[in-house]
């Protein structure tokens, strides 16, 4: 039974369950992927497709399931959301406030960005390096 044990289970929950969301995502994109590509075989496709994925699924879940009780892992991961809980996060007025800053700021970069590149390009166009194109 230690085999199935899971290490610490009262600690890391929501990383280690977050982390196997997104491992599984992979996985099932791997799988859908790959029944795509076995439409080739001529007899039992279904068979074959349906035999793959389950083996995919299975070996992937228990390496999944292996790698994320090893306790140096499982460690990190406890780590990891302790140091989350420390996270500021933002309320709505700090985000839209932020989200604005970056939004002009960007806009204001493109800008200054345009404005250089027109300049370097009238610099050009008068030492002869570019040569003007008409429309």
């Amino acid at each position: 039974m230690a085999l199935f044990s899971i290490h610490k289970p009262d600690q890391g929950y929501w990383t280690r369950v977050l982390s196997a969301a997104a491992v599984g995502t992979i996985v099932l994109s791997g799988v859908g992927w790959a029944w795509d590509k076995m439409d080739v075989i001529e007899q039992d496709t279904i068979y074959w497709q349906t035999g793959m994925a389950i083996a995919v699924i299975l070996f992937f879940g228990g390496l999944l399931f292996m790698v994320l009780n090893r306790p140096r892992i499982v460690d990190f991961m406890i780590a990891t959301e302790a140091e989350m809980k420390k996270v500021h996060w933002p309320n709505r007025k700090e985000l839209i406030g932020s989200t604005l800053v970056v939004i002009w700021g960007t806009f204001i970069m493109a800008l200054f960005l345009w404005l250089i590149n027109m300049a370097f390009a009238a610099l050009f166009l008068q030492a002869g390096v570019l040569r003007a194109t008409g429309n």
